[in-house]
């Protein structure tokens, strides 16, 4: 592995699954988050541009540190080198634990 440890974070936002690329990530003091820091992304210069990955790159601008929530992350690996940065629809069996639920349950 690299000197500096790269992860790969996949976690669900809003029915899409993102994944991002980070250099830290620590469980965080707020119960129930995780906190990720050093976002990486690509050279914006180069000549093709890949929407989602701009996106991405737009929400993430000015973040140091962001905060997710544990039930909403999917996996975390630790790569050698960064890909690419992307935001797709999440289909299939892929969902947040544990799901939504109302507590409690209400008698009709």
């Amino acid at each position: 592995m690299a000197a500096s440890p790269l992860y790969r974070v996949i976690f669900l936002q809003q029915g899409e699954l993102w994944e991002l690329y980070a250099r830290d990530i620590y469980q965080s003091e707020l119960w129930g988050f995780l906190e990720i820091e050093g976002f990486v992304f690509s050279d914006a210069s180069k000549v093709v541009v890949d929407p989602s990955t701009e996106r991405l790159r737009r929400a993430f601008e000015g973040v140091s540190r962001s905060y997710l929530p544990i039930n909403a992350v999917v996996r975390i690996d630790e790569v050698e080198r960064e890909g690419t940065p992307r935001a797709t629809k999440a289909e299939g069996n892929v969902t947040a634990f544990p799901g939504t639920t109302a507590w409690p349950p209400r008698d009709e």
